[in-house]
Order: C-alpha cells, then sequence, then structure tokens
C-alpha cells in the first residue's frame, strides 16, 4: 500500500489488518503526540467505508423486503461501515450481468457520486461474473451479504476453533470466485518452486487455497474428535441448549442462568464458540446449558458447514431453549428462520421450549397480544435484562429434566402434561 503525501516523512509504516477496515500507523521516533494524532485520525478518516445498499424485491415480498434491508443495515454498520444511501429493484428478474436494471445501477452511481461512497454492498449472492461487471462500471468494491456476513464472523473469532471454522468458511468461498481475480496476469511460468511449465498465477492461488482448505479441514476434524469425547462424558447429564436468531438476547439469558460472565451486547454474533456451564434446577438437579452462536436469514452454507462442531452441542440436548426476541415486529419470520434451520440439522424432534425474552420492551397495544399468545401455548415470558419471569422459566426447565428422568428410567415412551 503506498503512502499518500500527507502522511510521508511522518510514518515509517503504514500496513492494514486483514479486513482492511482499521489502519496503524508507527510514526517516527520523536514525532509529537499531537501530530501523532493527527495523522492517525487522518488516516483514520481516509479509510472509512461509505456503502450504498442494494436490494432486490423477489416476488412482491415488500415485508420480507423491508426487514431484510433493515437487517443488512444493521449488518453492515456491524462492521464498521457508514451507510449512505440504499438502492431497491422491485420489479423483473435479477439481471444475469449485473443481476439490477442500468437503471438502478445509475442511481447507484449518483448515490456513490454524491458522498463519495468507496462500497456497494447487496443483499443476495452475486456470481464471479456480476462482481467483475459491477466493479468495472461503478469503480468501487462489490461484495454481497454472504461476505459481510463472513468478514463479521471474522472480526468476532477470539478462539482457536472460531478461527479456523470462519477461515474455513472464508476459504470454500473465496476458492470458485478466484477466476477472473487474475486476468491480468498473461504471463506464465515455471522452474523451481513452481508447480510446472505453463503455471498461471491464478492456477496457483487455487491450489494454495486448496492445500488450505484440506489442512483447515484436518484441524476440524480434530477439533471434531475432541468434541465428540466431551460429549460422550456428559452422556448421562441432562442437557440444554439455547438456539434463536442473532441478537435476541441469549447469552444475556445464558449469564443469568449460571451467572457466568459470557460476553453479552447489543450487535449481531456476539457469539461464536459454544459455552457450557452448569446450572441446577430446584427439586430437579444437575444439569448443562449451553450457549449457541446465533441463525439469521440468509446464512452462507459454508458457515453452516464449518461450524458443525459447534453446531453439534444443538443435536446433542435433550432441550432446545428457543430465544426469541419478542419486541421485533417480524418476531415470526425470525422464529420461523430458525426452526427452518433446527429442521435442516434435524434437530426438529429435540423438545422445545420457546422463550420470549425482552418482555420489558412490548408495552403498548402489543403487550395484550403478546400475553394471549403466551398464555394460550406452552411458552415462558422474560426478561433477561431486567430480571423478569426467571423464576418461572427455571421451574419449567426443571419440568423437562424430570420428564427426560421419567424416559431415560421409566417408560421411554411416556408423555407427560405441560405443567400448569
Amino acid at each position: 500500500m503506498s503512502v499518500p503525501p500527507i502522511w510521508k516523512g511522518h510514518a515509517s509504516r503504514v500496513y492494514l489488518t486483514g479486513s482492511g477496515k482499521i489502519a496503524y500507523i508507527i510514526c517516527r521516533l520523536g514525532q509529537s503526540p499531537a501530530g501523532e494524532k493527527h495523522v492517525f485520525e487522518t488516516f483514520k478518516a481516509k479509510l472509512v467505508e461509505k456503502a450504498v445498499l442494494v436490494g432486490f424485491r423477489h416476488d412482491n415480498r415488500n415485508a420480507e423486503l423491508e426487514s431484510s434491508m433493515a437487517e443488512l443495515r444493521f449488518l453492515a454498520t456491524s462492521a464498521g461501515a457508514q451507510v449512505v444511501g440504499e438502492v431497491v429493484q422491485r420489479s423483473g428478474p435479477p439481471r444475469a450481468s449485473h443481476f439490477i436494471g442500468k437503471g438502478k445501477l445509475a442511481e447507484v452511481g449518483t448515490l456513490l457520486s454524491e458522498h463519495k461512497g468507496n462500497l456497494v454492498i447487496f443483499d443476495d449472492d452475486l456470481s464471479p461474473a456480476q462482481v467483475r461487471n459491477l466493479e468495472n462500471d461503478l469503480e468501487v468494491k462489490i461484495i454481497d451479504r454472504s461476505i459481510l456476513i463472513l468478514d463479521i464472523f471474522a472480526r468476532r473469532a477470539k478462539t482457536l476453533e472460531a478461527k479456523t471454522q470462519v477461515e474455513l468458511a472464508q476459504m470454500k468461498y473465496l476458492y470458485p470466485r478466484l477466476t477472473g481475480r487474475w486476468l491480468h496476469f498473461s504471463k506464465q511460468y515455471g522452474g523451481i518452486g513452481a508447480k510446472g511449465p505453463g503455471e498461471t498465477q491464478l492456477e496457483v492461488d487455487r491450489r494454495l487455497v486448496g492445500k488450505r482448505i484440506k489442512r483447515l479441514e484436518t484441524e476440524l476434524e480434530r477439533i471434531d474428535r475432541e468434541r465428540n469425547e466431551q460429549r460422550k462424558r456428559r452422556r448421562d447429564v441432562f442437557k440444554i441448549a439455547l438456539v434463536g436468531y442473532t441478537n435476541a438476547g441469549k447469552s444475556t439469558l445464558f449469564n443469568r442462568l449460571t451467572k457466568a460472565n459470557v460476553f453479552a451486547d447489543n450487535r449481531l454474533f456476539s457469539t461464536l464458540d459454544a459455552t457450557t456451564r452448569v446450572v441446577y434446577l430446584p427439586q430437579a438437579g444437575r444439569a448443562l446449558l449451553t450457549d449457541t452462536i446465533g441463525f439469521i436469514r440468509k446464512l452462507p452454507a459454508q458457515l453452516v458447514a464449518s461450524f458443525r462442531a459447534t453446531l453439534a452441542e444443538i443435536a446433542d440436548a435433550h432441550l432446545l431453549v428457543h430465544v426469541v426476541d419478542c419486541s421485533l415486529e417480524d418476531v415470526g419470520r425470525q422464529t420461523g428462520e430458525v426452526e427452518s434451520s433446527l429442521a435442516q440439522m434435524a434437530s426438529d424432534k429435540i423438545d422445545r421450549l420457546v422463550v420470549l425474552n425482552k418482555i420489558d420492551l412490548v408495552n403498548g397495544e402489543r403487550r395484550p397480544l403478546v400475553s394471549s399468545f403466551v398464555a394460550e401455548t406452552d411458552l415462558v415470558a422474560v426478561s433477561a435484562l431486567q430480571d423478569v419471569g426467571i423464576e418461572r422459566l427455571v421451574a419449567r426447565l426443571g419440568y423437562y429434566y424430570q420428564r427426560w428422568v421419567l424416559r431415560r428410567d421409566l417408560n421411554p415412551g411416556d408423555n407427560i402434561l405441560p405443567p400448569t
């Protein structure tokens, strides 16, 4: 990366993190603190990514489009981008060349010029050819929703397991999209250290990425074996897994039930690792509670495959506690997304307890509706943050514990009515 003239003579080294979002400057010795701060702030301002979001209405589903765009906006800001505009294609099928029509493409270009934007984020997955055509016409970076989610996962990953899982997903997403990225390399080379005469830069990169994928898969297989051994040791213990849409409050509820200190924040994908703690249920016994990764609409298939070790904790549970943010308008859609994902994981047959979280944020006309919903179904309404309804939830967990004991020790086919 070249150093702009404004920083020449001020910085001895300028480099970027892998995601390209944060810059660090190491100034020469003797540079005044004020000057150092000025250089850093100027450089940081230059790196702010001003994004235009692009959505597409499928099958006249306006409500779903609005919800998806709001979620894309949250994803973009979570990744550090500044959203400066939005463009939505509401008619016609996706175009093979640019995904959107010429008119909407011109609108995107106008917004980029007006706000000095340098990034366009599409809510749908793009083909490599579409990305290349868009970048050629708009002359800015083009990414889609999958790349955005993968970037956020990479930022949130802290443990070796999470980093390995995310990197594998990124590599698998990148591999088929390498085609066309190296068209400017027309020269072929061979010799010592190369695969052989006539190998292009594209072939080298694909071979290196392929090798990296193999190494990561081997590492994840080792992690899988360790997880399996851990699950074998927990075979005779009642296991509960918290599942739900991202940012539904699972980690906050986990901390409330276990007195743990797992990181919880009002942001997407705060939890990437499955964390397990002991929880004691009154009049029942000792159980294991696991906080799992959150689901989201259009979750990249590569991530689901890479996080199989983490998601296996869900399939191994005796009870799934589906945490729902009942303060949202599209609570039904998010619930459906989670249930659909659980069905794909063959976890839809496990006992389920639905917990309506953030009940303290439901007021006005919606509170009677939610209250009647709870009264007519086997649900529990709580506020994990305000410690509301937790005793009732613990009692319900104790019921499912006793149900598990009866199934295990007395009659596997026994059916017990839910407690009143």
